[in-house]
């Protein structure tokens, strides 16, 4: 599935990797993740995508964004908004589709693969328009958990499909005792 030479690139869709580690039960240790690719191939960028809430004071991300700006990876934020719909309920719109789509499609000029991690349907056209540069890519996320957390979609277009279950030896965070 990988090749030595070939430059790759990795967009991490945050906020669903975050939910597939969850519904898999386990945390995710970004710098075993990052370091197993850097093993796959030329590493040209691990970028991470995420959303945070408008006017929270703290953030439960805001130590691993940090991390994650010290530790190899380009971070994308924007913050997502709160609001409440017709009905009373609260709602969080937000999301970061469209700049995964044009980092994507930047990144093609100089990439030979791409290996997104999400399960989001939407970004179906990312895929396709990534491959007709000559990209191939990879779409890593799961059909294991229930529901499963990866959109039909993305898994036909994409050259490879990887279950991230089977990753969890490699990016499984140790827990302290």
């Amino acid at each position: 599935m990988f090749y030595p030479n070939e430059r790759i690139a990795l967009i991490i869709d945050g906020v669903n990797l975050h939910g597939v580690g969850r519904a898999l039960g386990f945390e995710i240790d970004y710098h075993k993740l990052r370091s197993y690719f850097v093993t796959k191939g030329k590493l040209l960028r691990a970028s991470y995508f995420t959303t945070t809430l408008e006017n929270e004071e703290f953030s439960s991300l805001r130590g691993l964004i940090d991390w994650l700006h010290y530790n190899g990876f380009m971070v994308h934020e924007k913050q997502a908004r709160e609001f409440t719909d017709n009905a009373g309920n609260r709602k969080i719109k937000g999301t970061m589709n469209v700049e995964m789509a044009v980092e994507a499609f930047e990144l093609s000029e100089h990439i030979d693969h791409l290996i997104i991690f999400t399960g989001d349907g939407e970004l179906r056209a990312m895929v396709e328009a990534v491959q007709r540069k000559g990209v191939r890519v990879t779409v890593v996320s799961s059909l294991k958990t229930s529901p499963p957390m990866v959109s039909d979609d993305p898994r036909r277009q994409c050259d490879n499909f990887v279950e991230f279950a089977d990753l969890r030896d490699v990016v499984e965070r140790s827990r302290k005792s």
